[in-house]
C-alpha cells in the first residue's frame, strides 16, 4: 500500500530526477570521451568501491555469500534492469539521439509503470492515473516544446531513441520489482546482517545497493567487454572527464538510488513514475542556467501541468467506488 504525498515522500522522489537531470548532461558530454557501455561499467565499478566499505558487512562472512546466491534468479535479474541495463542504454542513446529526443521518451515512463504493473504484477490502472500520466506526459511536451507546437513536430525518431525507451521500461521492471519481490527476499527470509556480538539486522541501504551491484556490475562489465571486442575505442581521459564520473558516481548513482528506493517503497512504483517526469523539466531549468538564459512562461506551464500529474495519479478513490 502507498503513503500518502507527505513532504517527505515528495523530496524522496524529486531529488532522484533533479541527480538524473545531472546525468544527462553530464552523459552527453562524456560519451564523446568515453564508450557508452565502458562509461555505464566504470561509473558501477567506482560505486562497488564505495560501497564495498559502506556495506561490507553484507558480504563479509562466506554464508552472506551463499545465502546471495541461492536468491541469484531474483538478484540478478534485479541487477541487470536497474544497474547493468537503465543507463547503459541511456549512454548508448545520447551518442545518436539528440537530448531532446532523449528525454521525450524518457517521459513514456508512467506508461511503462502501468504496463508493467498491469502485465507483470496483475496490477490494474485506475482512472485517475491513466489521467495523470497523459496530465505528466503534456506538461514533459510543453517543456521540451519550448510552448510551441512546431518546435515539438519536429522531433524525429532515430536509432537512439529506440534505446531509451528500452531503457524506460527496463527501469521500470526494476521500480517494480523492489516493491514486489519474491517470498525469499521478504521478512524474515531476507538475509540478514549478523555483527559479533549483535542480534541479527536487516540491510541498510548501502548494503542493498551493494548487492545489487555485485550482480548489475556483471552484466555492465560483460556488456562493456563486448563493446571492446565488436568496436574497440580507448578512453580519452581529461580532468572534465574524471570530474564527469566522479559526478554520476556519488549524485546520480548512490544519492539518487538511495532516494529513489525510498521514494518507491513509501509512494509505490506507478507513482513514482510520474516524479521521474521532473527529470526533463530539471533538465531544461539546467540548461537555462548553463546557458545564462532567464526562466520562460512554458516552463511554469509545464511545472504546473507534471505536477497535476503527480497529484492526480496520487489521489485515492472514494470510498466505496468500483472504479479502477
Amino acid at each position: 500500500m502507498s503513503h500518502p504525498l507527505t513532504p517527505r515522500v515528495i523530496a524522496f522522489l524529486s531529488l532522484p530526477p533533479l541527480l538524473w537531470a545531472g546525468n544527462a548532461v553530464v552523459g552527453r558530454m562524456a560519451v564523446g570521451s568515453v564508450p557508452p557501455l565502458m562509461l555505464n561499467a566504470l561509473r558501477w565499478l567506482f560505486v562497488l568501491l564505495i560501497l564495498a566499505v559502506l556495506g561490507r558487512r553484507a558480504i563479509q562472512q562466506r554464508s552472506q555469500w551463499l545465502e546471495l546466491l541461492r536468491r541469484w534468479r531474483y538478484l540478478a535479474p534485479l541487477g541487470l534492469f536497474g544497474v547493468g541495463a537503465y543507463n547503459a542504454l541511456q549512454y548508448l542513446a545520447l551518442t545518436t539521439s539528440t537530448p531532446i529526443n532523449v528525454t521525450l521518451i524518457a517521459a513514456s515512463m508512467p506508461i511503462w509503470m502501468l504496463v508493467v504493473g498491469a502485465l507483470g504484477y496483475g496490477v490494474r490502472p485506475r482512472r485517475l492515473q491513466m489521467l495523470g500520466a497523459l496530465l505528466s506526459l503534456a506538461g514533459v511536451a510543453v517543456v521540451l516544446g519550448r510552448g510551441d507546437l512546431d518546435v515539438l513536430r519536429q522531433v524525429h525518431i532515430q536509432q537512439g531513441d529506440l534505446w531509451m525507451l528500452l531503457a524506460a521500461a527496463s527501469w521500470s521492471i526494476y521500480s517494480w520489482m523492489l516493491v514486489r519481490p519474491p517470498a525469499s527476499m521478504q521478512g524474515a527470509a531476507r538475509p540478514q546482517i549478523t555483527a559479533s556480538g549483535h542480534a541479527s539486522r536487516p540491510w541498510s541501504w548501502s548494503e542493498w545497493l551493494l548487492v545489487q551491484t555485485l550482480f548489475g556490475l556483471v552484466w555492465a562489465g560483460s556488456a562493456a567487454g563486448l563493446e571492446q571486442l565488436i568496436s574497440p575505442r580507448d578512453i580519452a581521459w581529461s580532468g572534465n572527464v574524471v570530474a564527469a564520473l566522479a559526478y554520476i558516481v556519488i549524485g546520480p548513482s548512490i544519492i539518487a538510488y538511495w532516494f529513489w528506493g525510498r521514494g518507491v517503497a513509501l509512494a509505490g512504483p506507478t507513482v513514482a513514475g510520474f516524479f521521474s517526469n521532473l527529470t526533463p523539466l530539471f533538465a531544461a531549468l539546467l540548461s537555462t542556467t548553463l546557458l545564462g538564459e532567464a526562466p520562460q512562461w512554458y516552463h511554469g506551464v509545464a511545472f504546473f501541468l507534471i505536477v497535476a500529474g503527480i497529484v492526480v495519479s496520487a489521489a485515492q478513490p472514494a470510498s466505496g467506488s468500483t472504479h479502477r
